[in-house]
């Protein structure tokens, strides 16, 4: 079902296009952009996290077709004044990357630094200090390696048997979607034991999948790079009681500023969908003395204050979708519903 609403998805941006309300009708002051990963395409059917990655070769292409099609580049400092002041003539768009991977410096950067664009990094700050857990990343490894996996879900021992990559993909959406819905104690201590169980390095997966405080050093050097915060540990802010929450944005807050030495002014919400995050976290990210808070729920930045700047929308571009064609309507804007006024651009709900 899923593949198919993407598919119904595709065909109405292609039909977009072609009907040429992308060029005619675009809305709104601009599209920020999210991506995860940019590095060369690996070998495996088994590929479950592959949905959040585009090769270095199309980053080079999208930047090259938002040139041509005469979009500003924009850094978040900016986009939040654009979002509160009337609308100019041309769009922008506003690239942004969460997680502070490791292919980031290693794949994206250089294409980034050739273009001379600017672009925002989100860090959660217990990776680069190789204290953080990428859990998805030990799941995807202990399925990739076993055909028979059992682990604890609640007080019950769960088994699965998966031969095929399907099935692997499958047991893979299932058991992310449930860690996803744990409170971060309880999430740690389930992916601890799956690990244990298999013999997986979670720690060391961590610690090699992300940048660490000299790579990041190293951009933050960089006059176009901005920098901003994903809390410390990225976990769902949703799962968690209010107080731990807004520490989570003050303390990331707080070390990154400390390690920077500069005020850090921009918040990814970790995940960012609707199920992630609530209204509280909102008011929360002006509380903790952010400007801005982009989320991933699909949608454009109006301009004249119609669109909160604590609860900005992305435009996730990944591995799904690798179409020219679709990026355009997409960044019009003409795919997404307008946006109603939330009272205040300043973070108020």
């Amino acid at each position: 079902m899923a593949s198919d609403d993407r598919w119904l998805q595709r065909l109405r941006l292609e039909l977009t296009w072609f009907t040429g309300q992308a060029a005619l009708r675009s809305r709104g002051a601009g599209a920020i952009l999210r991506f995860a990963h940019v590095r060369p395409r690996r070998r495996g059917g088994f590929q479950p996290l592959r949905q959040h990655e585009i090769t270095p070769q199309f980053l080079d292409r999208a930047i090259r077709a938002l040139k041509r099609w005469k979009y500003d580049f924009l850094g978040m400092d900016e986009v939040c004044r654009r979002a509160v002041t009337l609308p100019e003539k041309r769009r922008f768009v506003a690239l942004t990357f969460d997680g502070a991977p490791k292919d980031l410096i290693k794949f994206a950067y250089p294409v980034l630094a050739r273009h001379g664009v600017p672009f925002t990094i989100y860090v959660p700050t217990a990776f680069p200090d190789g204290v953080g857990e990428a859990w998805w990343l030990g799941l995807e490894q202990v399925i990739a390696r076993e055909s028979r996996i059992s682990l604890m879900m609640g007080d019950r021992e769960q088994r699965f048997t998966v031969t095929g990559n399907a099935e692997k993909q499958a047991l893979f959406a299932y058991l992310e979607g449930w860690l996803r819905s744990l409170p971060p104690v309880e999430l740690s201590a389930a992916i601890a034991d799956l690990c244990t169980r298999y013999r997986v390095d979670l720690a060391a997966l961590s610690r090699e999948a992300s940048m660490d405080w000299e790579d990041l050093a190293k951009l933050a050097a960089d006059p176009l790079v901005t920098i901003g915060n994903a809390t410390v540990n990225y976990p769902v802010l949703a799962n968690m009681k209010d107080a731990g929450a807004l520490r989570e944005m003050t303390m990331g807050k707080a070390v990154a500023e400390s390690a920077f030495d500069r005020e850090i002014r921009h918040l990814a919400f970790p995940f960012g969908d609707r199920a992630a995050f609530r209204r509280s976290h909102v008011v929360m990210a002006e509380e903790a003395g952010f400007a801005s808070a982009v989320s991933t729920i699909p949608g454009i930045v109006e301009a004249e204050g119609r669109t909160n700047l604590r609860a900005l929308p992305r435009i996730s571009w990944d591995g799904r979708v690798r179409s020219l064609r679709m990026l355009r309507v997409l960044v019009s804007g003409v795919a997404f519903a307008p946006v109603r006024p939330t009272g205040s651009a300043t973070g108020q709900t």
